[in-house]
Protein backbone atom coordinates (compact mmCIF):
# COMPACT_ATOMS: atom_id res chain seq x y z
CA UNK A 1 0.00 0.00 0.00
CA UNK A 2 0.95 3.74 -0.75
CA UNK A 3 1.28 7.05 0.83
CA UNK A 4 -1.39 8.83 -0.97
CA UNK A 5 0.29 11.93 -1.27
CA UNK A 6 3.68 10.71 -1.99
CA UNK A 7 3.03 7.40 -3.56
CA UNK A 8 5.42 5.28 -1.97
CA UNK A 9 5.58 2.82 0.79
CA UNK A 10 5.29 4.50 3.91
CA UNK A 11 7.66 3.56 6.54
CA UNK A 12 5.01 5.10 9.24
CA UNK A 13 1.33 4.43 8.16
CA UNK A 14 -1.88 6.39 9.23
CA UNK A 15 -5.35 5.76 7.83
CA UNK A 16 -7.67 8.56 8.03
CA UNK A 17 -11.01 7.76 9.83
CA UNK A 18 -13.20 9.83 7.70
CA UNK A 19 -11.55 9.20 4.11
CA UNK A 20 -10.38 5.69 5.02
CA UNK A 21 -7.02 7.33 2.97
CA UNK A 22 -3.54 6.07 3.63
CA UNK A 23 -0.73 8.45 4.61
CA UNK A 24 3.03 8.83 5.48
CA UNK A 25 2.78 10.41 9.31
CA UNK A 26 5.00 12.98 8.72
CA UNK A 27 3.66 14.25 5.60
CA UNK A 28 -0.25 14.16 6.93
CA UNK A 29 0.41 16.01 9.75
CA UNK A 30 2.62 18.43 8.50
CA UNK A 31 -0.71 19.46 5.90
CA UNK A 32 -2.88 18.72 8.71
CA UNK A 33 -1.16 21.92 10.48
CA UNK A 34 -0.79 23.81 7.73
CA UNK A 35 -4.67 23.36 6.47
CA UNK A 36 -6.64 21.42 8.63
CA UNK A 37 -8.46 19.42 5.88
CA UNK A 38 -7.92 16.21 3.70
CA UNK A 39 -5.38 16.70 1.41
CA UNK A 40 -7.35 14.57 -1.75
CA UNK A 41 -10.72 15.06 -0.65
CA UNK A 42 -10.96 18.49 1.04
CA UNK A 43 -12.62 17.52 4.09
CA UNK A 44 -12.14 18.63 7.49
CA UNK A 45 -9.18 16.42 9.58
CA UNK A 46 -7.67 16.64 12.62
CA UNK A 47 -5.09 15.10 14.44
CA UNK A 48 -7.39 12.62 16.39
CA UNK A 49 -9.14 11.75 13.10
CA UNK A 50 -5.25 9.65 12.13
CA UNK A 51 -5.17 5.98 13.17
CA UNK A 52 -1.74 4.50 13.35
CA UNK A 53 -1.31 0.95 11.45
CA UNK A 54 1.14 -1.12 13.22
CA UNK A 55 3.04 -3.02 10.08
CA UNK A 56 6.27 -5.33 10.00
CA UNK A 57 9.27 -4.01 8.95
CA UNK A 58 10.03 -3.82 5.46
CA UNK A 59 13.09 -3.39 2.87
CA UNK A 60 12.32 -0.26 0.65
CA UNK A 61 13.18 -1.54 -3.04
CA UNK A 62 15.83 -0.06 -4.84
CA UNK A 63 15.33 2.81 -7.17
CA UNK A 64 14.88 1.37 -10.73
CA UNK A 65 17.96 3.73 -11.43
CA UNK A 66 20.33 1.74 -9.72
CA UNK A 67 19.58 -1.67 -10.92
CA UNK A 68 21.19 -1.38 -13.41
CA UNK A 69 25.15 -0.62 -14.21
CA UNK A 70 23.98 2.12 -16.66
CA UNK A 71 21.76 3.64 -13.87
CA UNK A 72 24.10 3.70 -11.46
CA UNK A 73 26.98 5.33 -14.10
CA UNK A 74 24.29 7.94 -14.54
CA UNK A 75 23.48 8.67 -11.16
CA UNK A 76 27.19 9.07 -10.53
CA UNK A 77 27.00 11.64 -13.45
CA UNK A 78 24.27 13.91 -12.19
CA UNK A 79 26.42 13.46 -8.75
CA UNK A 80 29.32 14.28 -10.05
CA UNK A 81 28.23 17.12 -12.62
CA UNK A 82 26.11 18.80 -9.39
CA UNK A 83 29.78 18.48 -7.17
CA UNK A 84 31.34 20.61 -9.95
CA UNK A 85 28.93 23.36 -10.22
CA UNK A 86 28.99 23.81 -6.18
CA UNK A 87 32.67 23.26 -6.70
CA UNK A 88 32.63 26.62 -9.30
CA UNK A 89 29.91 28.62 -7.24
CA UNK A 90 32.40 28.33 -4.16
CA UNK A 91 35.67 29.01 -5.82
CA UNK A 92 33.50 32.24 -8.10
CA UNK A 93 32.74 33.64 -4.77
CA UNK A 94 36.11 33.17 -3.19
CA UNK A 95 38.24 35.11 -6.10
CA UNK A 96 34.92 38.01 -5.61
CA UNK A 97 35.99 37.82 -2.10
CA UNK A 98 39.67 38.56 -2.94
CA UNK A 99 38.88 41.39 -5.16
CA UNK A 100 36.71 43.07 -2.33
CA UNK A 101 39.52 42.64 0.04
CA UNK A 102 41.85 43.85 -2.71
CA UNK A 103 40.01 47.01 -3.40
CA UNK A 104 39.91 47.37 0.48
CA UNK A 105 43.04 47.13 1.66
CA UNK A 106 43.75 49.64 -1.77
CA UNK A 107 41.42 51.79 -0.68
CA UNK A 108 43.04 51.70 3.31
CA UNK A 109 46.53 52.18 2.69
CA UNK A 110 45.36 55.28 0.25
CA UNK A 111 43.69 56.91 3.44
CA UNK A 112 46.46 55.93 5.39
CA UNK A 113 48.75 58.44 2.58
CA UNK A 114 46.62 60.88 2.79
CA UNK A 115 46.06 61.25 6.29
CA UNK A 116 50.19 61.10 6.72
CA UNK A 117 50.57 63.96 4.45
CA UNK A 118 47.80 66.58 6.11
CA UNK A 119 49.53 65.55 9.40
CA UNK A 120 52.42 66.72 7.92
CA UNK A 121 51.04 69.50 6.08
CA UNK A 122 49.85 70.59 9.73
CA UNK A 123 52.92 70.29 11.03
CA UNK A 124 54.18 72.21 8.46
CA UNK A 125 51.69 74.93 8.57
CA UNK A 126 51.94 75.04 12.52
CA UNK A 127 55.94 76.06 12.27
CA UNK A 128 55.49 78.79 10.24
CA UNK A 129 52.19 80.60 12.36
CA UNK A 130 54.78 79.71 15.15
CA UNK A 131 57.48 81.64 13.12
CA UNK A 132 55.19 84.01 12.29
CA UNK A 133 53.81 84.56 15.80
CA UNK A 134 57.63 84.80 16.66
CA UNK A 135 58.20 87.56 14.75
CA UNK A 136 55.07 90.16 14.99
CA UNK A 137 56.50 91.43 18.20
CA UNK A 138 59.46 92.12 16.62
CA UNK A 139 57.90 94.12 13.86
CA UNK A 140 56.07 95.86 16.25
CA UNK A 141 59.15 97.80 17.39
CA UNK A 142 60.94 98.39 13.86
CA UNK A 143 61.42 101.76 12.37
CA UNK A 144 60.49 103.29 9.80
CA UNK A 145 63.02 104.02 7.17
CA UNK A 146 63.96 107.16 5.52
CA UNK A 147 62.21 105.94 2.16
CA UNK A 148 58.82 105.86 3.88
CA UNK A 149 57.74 102.19 2.51
CA UNK A 150 57.77 101.06 5.87
CA UNK A 151 59.79 97.61 6.83
CA UNK A 152 58.44 95.18 9.66
CA UNK A 153 60.81 92.35 9.88
CA UNK A 154 61.89 92.86 6.27
CA UNK A 155 58.25 92.96 4.74
CA UNK A 156 57.24 96.25 3.35
CA UNK A 157 53.86 97.07 4.22
CA UNK A 158 51.45 97.40 0.89
CA UNK A 159 48.95 99.67 2.84
CA UNK A 160 51.35 102.68 2.58
CA UNK A 161 51.97 102.25 -1.26
CA UNK A 162 50.65 105.14 -2.99
CA UNK A 163 48.36 104.20 -5.28
CA UNK A 164 47.59 105.95 -8.99
CA UNK A 165 44.64 106.68 -11.12
CA UNK A 166 44.81 103.41 -12.61
CA UNK A 167 44.45 101.10 -9.25
CA UNK A 168 47.70 100.51 -9.48
CA UNK A 169 50.93 101.04 -7.15
CA UNK A 170 53.18 104.30 -7.82
CA UNK A 171 56.99 103.57 -8.83
CA UNK A 172 59.49 105.58 -7.89
CA UNK A 173 61.14 105.04 -11.36
CA UNK A 174 64.63 104.64 -12.24
CA UNK A 175 66.23 107.93 -11.39
CA UNK A 176 68.56 109.86 -13.78
CA UNK A 177 70.70 109.58 -10.71
CA UNK A 178 70.43 105.32 -11.67
CA UNK A 179 70.96 105.87 -15.54
CA UNK A 180 74.39 107.49 -15.07
CA UNK A 181 75.44 104.88 -12.85
CA UNK A 182 74.41 102.13 -15.09
CA UNK A 183 75.55 104.06 -17.52
CA UNK A 184 79.05 104.36 -16.18
CA UNK A 185 79.25 100.79 -14.98
CA UNK A 186 78.39 100.15 -18.74
CA UNK A 187 81.20 101.44 -20.31
CA UNK A 188 83.85 100.40 -17.50
CA UNK A 189 82.98 96.81 -18.54
CA UNK A 190 83.47 97.85 -21.82
CA UNK A 191 86.89 98.86 -21.91
CA UNK A 192 87.90 96.04 -19.54
CA UNK A 193 86.24 93.71 -22.04
CA UNK A 194 88.66 95.25 -24.47
CA UNK A 195 91.68 94.61 -22.86
CA UNK A 196 90.75 91.31 -21.12
CA UNK A 197 92.97 88.32 -21.68
CA UNK A 198 91.50 84.58 -21.00
CA UNK A 199 92.70 83.43 -17.72
CA UNK A 200 96.03 81.27 -17.66
CA UNK A 201 94.20 78.94 -14.98
CA UNK A 202 91.09 78.67 -17.24
CA UNK A 203 90.53 74.64 -17.25
CA UNK A 204 91.63 73.20 -20.85
CA UNK A 205 89.77 71.14 -23.24
CA UNK A 206 91.70 68.24 -23.01
CA UNK A 207 90.81 68.69 -19.16
CA UNK A 208 86.83 69.27 -19.61
CA UNK A 209 86.74 65.93 -21.88
CA UNK A 210 87.82 63.88 -18.90
CA UNK A 211 85.47 65.29 -16.37
CA UNK A 212 83.76 63.20 -13.91
CA UNK A 213 81.46 63.71 -11.01
CA UNK A 214 83.46 64.12 -8.28
CA UNK A 215 80.92 64.47 -5.13
CA UNK A 216 77.40 64.30 -4.47
CA UNK A 217 75.53 66.39 -1.55
CA UNK A 218 72.24 65.83 -0.34
CA UNK A 219 71.09 69.68 0.04
CA UNK A 220 67.22 68.98 0.00
CA UNK A 221 64.30 67.37 1.53
CA UNK A 222 63.88 64.04 0.87
CA UNK A 223 59.80 64.69 1.31
CA UNK A 224 59.80 67.12 -1.73
CA UNK A 225 63.85 66.92 -3.95
CA UNK A 226 64.91 68.57 -6.25
CA UNK A 227 66.78 71.83 -7.32
CA UNK A 228 65.50 73.95 -9.33
CA UNK A 229 68.44 77.00 -9.22
CA UNK A 230 71.84 77.00 -8.82
CA UNK A 231 74.32 80.10 -8.42
CA UNK A 232 78.18 80.51 -7.60
CA UNK A 233 80.20 82.75 -5.57
CA UNK A 234 83.22 82.99 -7.30
CA UNK A 235 85.85 84.43 -5.58
CA UNK A 236 84.42 82.69 -2.23
CA UNK A 237 83.98 79.47 -4.14
CA UNK A 238 80.34 78.71 -2.38
CA UNK A 239 77.07 77.29 -3.75
CA UNK A 240 73.56 78.56 -3.44
CA UNK A 241 70.70 76.03 -4.54
CA UNK A 242 67.26 76.60 -4.32
CA UNK A 243 64.93 73.75 -4.20
CA UNK A 244 61.19 72.20 -4.43
CA UNK A 245 61.40 71.70 -0.24
CA UNK A 246 60.61 75.56 -0.43
CA UNK A 247 64.51 76.16 1.00
CA UNK A 248 67.34 77.82 -0.24
CA UNK A 249 70.73 76.52 0.61
CA UNK A 250 73.82 78.02 0.96
CA UNK A 251 76.53 75.56 0.82
CA UNK A 252 80.61 75.68 0.83
CA UNK A 253 81.86 73.26 -1.85
CA UNK A 254 85.48 73.47 -0.25
CA UNK A 255 84.69 71.99 3.20
CA UNK A 256 81.89 70.52 1.97
CA UNK A 257 79.52 71.79 4.86
CA UNK A 258 75.96 73.83 4.87
CA UNK A 259 76.81 77.38 5.73
CA UNK A 260 72.95 78.09 6.17
CA UNK A 261 69.34 77.08 5.20
CA UNK A 262 67.22 80.06 4.37
CA UNK A 263 63.92 79.06 5.29
CA UNK A 264 60.19 81.31 4.61
CA UNK A 265 59.69 80.87 1.47
CA UNK A 266 56.21 78.70 1.16
CA UNK A 267 56.13 77.01 -1.96
CA UNK A 268 59.40 76.36 -4.13
CA UNK A 269 62.33 78.32 -4.65
CA UNK A 270 62.43 78.86 -8.12
CA UNK A 271 65.44 81.16 -8.49
CA UNK A 272 68.60 82.06 -6.49
CA UNK A 273 71.63 84.64 -7.47
CA UNK A 274 74.24 86.05 -4.86
CA UNK A 275 75.09 89.48 -4.71
CA UNK A 276 78.39 91.50 -4.63
CA UNK A 277 80.72 89.44 -2.04
CA UNK A 278 77.91 86.72 -1.17
CA UNK A 279 76.90 88.63 2.08
CA UNK A 280 73.53 88.99 0.57
CA UNK A 281 71.06 86.33 -1.22
CA UNK A 282 68.16 87.02 -3.37
CA UNK A 283 65.93 84.47 -4.11
CA UNK A 284 62.45 84.29 -6.01
CA UNK A 285 59.62 81.95 -5.02
CA UNK A 286 56.02 80.27 -6.49
CA UNK A 287 54.57 81.58 -3.61
CA UNK A 288 54.65 85.05 -5.70
CA UNK A 289 57.71 86.76 -3.44
CA UNK A 290 61.31 87.79 -3.65
CA UNK A 291 63.36 87.67 -0.52
CA UNK A 292 66.49 89.54 0.25
CA UNK A 293 68.56 87.43 3.21
CA UNK A 294 71.43 89.39 4.71
CA UNK A 295 74.56 86.92 6.20
CA UNK A 296 75.44 87.37 9.61
CA UNK A 297 78.74 86.78 11.85
CA UNK A 298 77.43 83.17 12.62
CA UNK A 299 77.88 82.57 9.17
CA UNK A 300 73.57 82.20 9.08
CA UNK A 301 71.30 84.43 6.41
CA UNK A 302 68.42 86.51 7.54
CA UNK A 303 65.63 87.37 5.59
CA UNK A 304 66.04 91.18 5.30
CA UNK A 305 63.34 91.87 2.97
CA UNK A 306 60.17 90.31 1.65
CA UNK A 307 59.32 92.05 -1.96
CA UNK A 308 55.56 91.40 -3.05
CA UNK A 309 55.32 93.00 -6.09
CA UNK A 310 54.48 90.63 -8.31
CA UNK A 311 51.21 88.69 -8.64
CA UNK A 312 51.98 85.04 -9.91
CA UNK A 313 54.71 82.90 -9.42
CA UNK A 314 58.41 84.66 -9.48
CA UNK A 315 60.60 82.62 -11.96
CA UNK A 316 63.86 84.10 -12.34
CA UNK A 317 66.24 86.61 -10.29
CA UNK A 318 68.87 88.04 -11.74
CA UNK A 319 71.50 90.84 -9.91
CA UNK A 320 73.01 94.08 -12.32
CA UNK A 321 77.27 94.04 -12.52
CA UNK A 322 76.91 97.26 -9.90
CA UNK A 323 75.57 94.48 -7.46
CA UNK A 324 73.02 97.68 -6.19
CA UNK A 325 70.48 96.50 -8.39
CA UNK A 326 68.30 93.76 -9.25
CA UNK A 327 65.11 92.32 -11.64
CA UNK A 328 62.75 90.22 -11.15
CA UNK A 329 60.84 87.98 -13.72
CA UNK A 330 57.18 86.64 -12.92
CA UNK A 331 54.60 84.88 -14.26
CA UNK A 332 52.16 87.78 -14.04
CA UNK A 333 53.58 89.29 -17.60
CA UNK A 334 56.00 92.15 -15.62
CA UNK A 335 59.33 92.27 -14.51
CA UNK A 336 60.45 94.32 -11.57
CA UNK A 337 63.48 96.79 -10.98
CA UNK A 338 64.92 96.93 -7.44
CA UNK A 339 67.03 98.59 -5.34
CA UNK A 340 68.41 96.13 -3.31
CA UNK A 341 69.57 98.32 -0.05
CA UNK A 342 66.35 99.67 0.73
CA UNK A 343 64.23 96.56 -0.67
CA UNK A 344 62.27 99.27 -3.25
CA UNK A 345 60.86 98.37 -6.29
CA UNK A 346 61.84 101.29 -8.57
CA UNK A 347 59.78 100.13 -11.67
CA UNK A 348 57.55 97.54 -12.85
CA UNK A 349 57.12 96.74 -16.50
CA UNK A 350 54.78 95.15 -18.52
CA UNK A 351 54.43 94.50 -22.32
CA UNK A 352 50.76 95.02 -23.27
CA UNK A 353 51.49 93.45 -26.80
CA UNK A 354 51.83 90.09 -24.90
CA UNK A 355 49.86 88.17 -22.15
CA UNK A 356 52.72 86.19 -21.91
CA UNK A 357 54.09 85.50 -18.21
CA UNK A 358 57.59 85.50 -17.60
CA UNK A 359 59.89 82.29 -17.44
CA UNK A 360 63.39 83.37 -16.94
CA UNK A 361 65.76 86.87 -17.37
CA UNK A 362 69.38 87.43 -17.36
CA UNK A 363 70.95 90.82 -17.56
CA UNK A 364 73.43 91.70 -20.18
CA UNK A 365 77.61 91.69 -19.00
CA UNK A 366 77.42 95.40 -19.42
CA UNK A 367 74.27 95.98 -17.55
CA UNK A 368 71.93 98.41 -19.96
CA UNK A 369 70.09 95.05 -21.35
CA UNK A 370 68.13 92.63 -20.17
CA UNK A 371 67.10 89.52 -21.88
CA UNK A 372 63.32 87.93 -20.59
CA UNK A 373 61.93 84.57 -21.75
CA UNK A 374 58.68 84.02 -21.71
CA UNK A 375 56.22 80.98 -21.56
CA UNK A 376 54.93 81.92 -25.17
CA UNK A 377 58.17 81.25 -26.98
CA UNK A 378 59.43 84.46 -27.54
CA UNK A 379 62.97 85.81 -26.24
CA UNK A 380 62.53 89.85 -25.58
CA UNK A 381 65.37 92.42 -25.27
CA UNK A 382 65.31 95.35 -23.08
CA UNK A 383 66.63 98.73 -22.31
CA UNK A 384 66.90 98.95 -18.79
CA UNK A 385 67.61 102.94 -18.99
CA UNK A 386 64.33 103.50 -20.78
CA UNK A 387 62.63 100.44 -20.00
CA UNK A 388 61.87 99.67 -23.78
CA UNK A 389 61.18 96.36 -25.52
CA UNK A 390 64.02 97.65 -27.98
CA UNK A 391 64.55 93.66 -30.36
CA UNK A 392 62.51 89.98 -30.06
CA UNK A 393 63.72 86.84 -31.05
CA UNK A 394 60.96 84.49 -32.62
CA UNK A 395 61.53 80.55 -33.43
CA UNK A 396 61.57 78.60 -30.15
CA UNK A 397 58.76 75.96 -29.42
CA UNK A 398 57.59 76.23 -25.58
CA UNK A 399 58.72 78.05 -22.80
CA UNK A 400 62.07 79.96 -22.49
CA UNK A 401 63.20 77.89 -19.45
CA UNK A 402 66.87 79.67 -19.28
CA UNK A 403 68.73 82.44 -21.25
CA UNK A 404 72.63 83.17 -20.87
CA UNK A 405 74.62 85.86 -22.43
CA UNK A 406 78.09 85.31 -23.38
CA UNK A 407 80.95 87.59 -21.08
CA UNK A 408 82.02 88.60 -24.90
CA UNK A 409 78.79 90.71 -25.05
CA UNK A 410 77.96 89.27 -28.44
CA UNK A 411 76.15 85.77 -28.23
CA UNK A 412 72.89 84.90 -26.59
CA UNK A 413 72.36 81.24 -25.55
CA UNK A 414 68.63 80.19 -24.58
CA UNK A 415 67.00 76.94 -23.76
CA UNK A 416 63.16 75.85 -24.66
CA UNK A 417 61.53 72.57 -25.51
CA UNK A 418 63.12 72.07 -28.79
CA UNK A 419 66.69 73.00 -27.57
CA UNK A 420 69.11 75.75 -27.81
CA UNK A 421 69.23 78.68 -29.95
CA UNK A 422 72.37 81.25 -30.01
CA UNK A 423 71.82 84.43 -30.77
CA UNK A 424 74.39 87.33 -32.70
CA UNK A 425 73.20 90.71 -30.80
CA UNK A 426 75.13 92.36 -33.40
CA UNK A 427 72.97 91.35 -36.30
CA UNK A 428 69.71 90.35 -34.16
CA UNK A 429 69.88 86.53 -35.48
CA UNK A 430 69.75 83.39 -34.55
CA UNK A 431 73.46 81.89 -35.83
CA UNK A 432 73.19 77.91 -34.86
CA UNK A 433 70.50 75.91 -33.20
CA UNK A 434 71.39 72.94 -30.96
CA UNK A 435 68.51 70.30 -30.86
CA UNK A 436 70.15 67.54 -28.60
CA UNK A 437 67.58 66.02 -27.12
CA UNK A 438 63.81 63.96 -28.33
CA UNK A 439 60.69 66.33 -28.77
CA UNK A 440 59.33 65.50 -25.16
CA UNK A 441 63.11 66.52 -23.16
CA UNK A 442 62.93 69.96 -22.67
CA UNK A 443 66.39 71.92 -21.90
CA UNK A 444 65.60 73.31 -18.87
CA UNK A 445 69.27 75.23 -18.33
CA UNK A 446 72.01 76.98 -20.52
CA UNK A 447 74.97 78.63 -19.12
CA UNK A 448 78.71 80.62 -20.48
CA UNK A 449 81.32 80.27 -18.19
CA UNK A 450 82.71 83.17 -17.07
CA UNK A 451 85.50 83.87 -19.90
CA UNK A 452 83.09 83.04 -22.62
CA UNK A 453 84.90 80.03 -23.53
CA UNK A 454 82.46 76.96 -22.91
CA UNK A 455 78.83 76.72 -23.02
CA UNK A 456 77.08 74.26 -20.47
CA UNK A 457 73.61 72.59 -21.62
CA UNK A 458 71.32 70.68 -19.21
CA UNK A 459 68.30 68.50 -19.99
CA UNK A 460 68.26 64.34 -20.06
CA UNK A 461 72.22 65.05 -19.45
CA UNK A 462 74.68 67.74 -19.00
CA UNK A 463 76.45 68.33 -22.27
CA UNK A 464 79.57 70.98 -22.65
CA UNK A 465 80.23 72.67 -25.75
CA UNK A 466 83.60 74.81 -25.84
CA UNK A 467 82.52 78.43 -28.19
CA UNK A 468 83.47 79.24 -31.55
CA UNK A 469 82.58 82.01 -33.37
CA UNK A 470 79.07 82.83 -35.57
CA UNK A 471 81.00 80.58 -38.52
CA UNK A 472 82.39 78.03 -37.45
CA UNK A 473 81.15 75.04 -35.96
CA UNK A 474 80.30 74.82 -31.69
CA UNK A 475 81.69 71.56 -30.80
CA UNK A 476 80.28 69.11 -27.59
CA UNK A 477 83.45 67.88 -26.26
CA UNK A 478 81.87 66.35 -23.29
CA UNK A 479 78.52 64.35 -22.14
CA UNK A 480 78.06 64.06 -18.23
CA UNK A 481 75.16 61.72 -17.38
CA UNK A 482 72.44 62.98 -15.01
CA UNK A 483 73.03 60.28 -12.05
CA UNK A 484 70.06 61.46 -10.35
CA UNK A 485 68.11 58.78 -12.24
CA UNK A 486 65.33 61.23 -12.99
CA UNK A 487 66.13 62.10 -16.41
CA UNK A 488 65.91 65.91 -16.04
CA UNK A 489 68.77 68.38 -15.47
CA UNK A 490 67.00 71.43 -13.65
CA UNK A 491 70.27 73.86 -13.54
CA UNK A 492 73.67 73.98 -14.39
CA UNK A 493 76.31 76.20 -13.51
CA UNK A 494 80.42 76.64 -14.22
CA UNK A 495 82.29 77.39 -10.98
CA UNK A 496 85.67 79.77 -11.11
CA UNK A 497 87.42 79.19 -14.36
CA UNK A 498 85.84 76.38 -15.74
CA UNK A 499 87.22 73.73 -13.06
CA UNK A 500 84.23 72.29 -12.39
CA UNK A 501 80.46 72.08 -13.38
CA UNK A 502 78.14 72.25 -10.34
CA UNK A 503 74.60 70.44 -11.52
CA UNK A 504 71.18 70.52 -9.98
CA UNK A 505 68.18 68.09 -10.95
CA UNK A 506 64.65 67.04 -9.93
CA UNK A 507 66.38 64.84 -6.22
CA UNK A 508 67.65 66.49 -4.07
CA UNK A 509 71.37 66.26 -4.13
CA UNK A 510 73.99 68.58 -5.82
CA UNK A 511 76.48 67.28 -7.75
CA UNK A 512 79.64 68.40 -8.61
CA UNK A 513 81.56 67.11 -12.26
CA UNK A 514 85.37 67.83 -12.60
CA UNK A 515 88.81 66.74 -12.89
CA UNK A 516 89.91 64.27 -9.90
CA UNK A 517 92.35 66.00 -7.69
CA UNK A 518 92.23 69.24 -9.88
CA UNK A 519 90.89 71.47 -6.82
CA UNK A 520 92.25 69.92 -3.70
CA UNK A 521 88.28 69.06 -3.05
CA UNK A 522 88.26 65.37 -1.58
CA UNK A 523 86.69 62.84 -4.29
CA UNK A 524 83.73 61.33 -2.43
Amino acid sequence: MNCSISGEVPEEPVVSKTSGLLYEKRLIERHVLDYGKCPVTGEPLTMEDLVPIKTSKIVKPRPVQAASIPGMLGMFQIEWDGLMLSNFALEKQLHTAREELSHALYQHDAACRVIARLKKERDEARSLLAQAERQIPMSMSTSVPENGSALSNGKRASEDDEMGPDGKKLRLGISSKIIEELTDCNAALSQQRKRRQISSSLALVDAVERYTQLNSYPLHKTNKPGILSVDIHNSKDIIATGGVDTNAVVFDRTSGEILSTLSGHSKKVTSVRFVADGELVVTGSADKTVRIWQGSESGNYDCRHILKDHTAEVQAVTVHATNNYFVTASLDSTWCFYDISSGSCLAQVSDTTSPDGYTSAAFHPDGLILGTGTAGAVVKIWDVKSQANVARFDGHIGAVNSISFSENGYFLATAAQDGVKLWDLRKLKNFRTFSPYDEDTPTQSVDFDHSGSYLAIGGSDIRVYQVANVKSEWNCIKILPDLSGTGKVSSVKFGPDAKYVAVGSMDRNLRIFGLPGEDGVMES
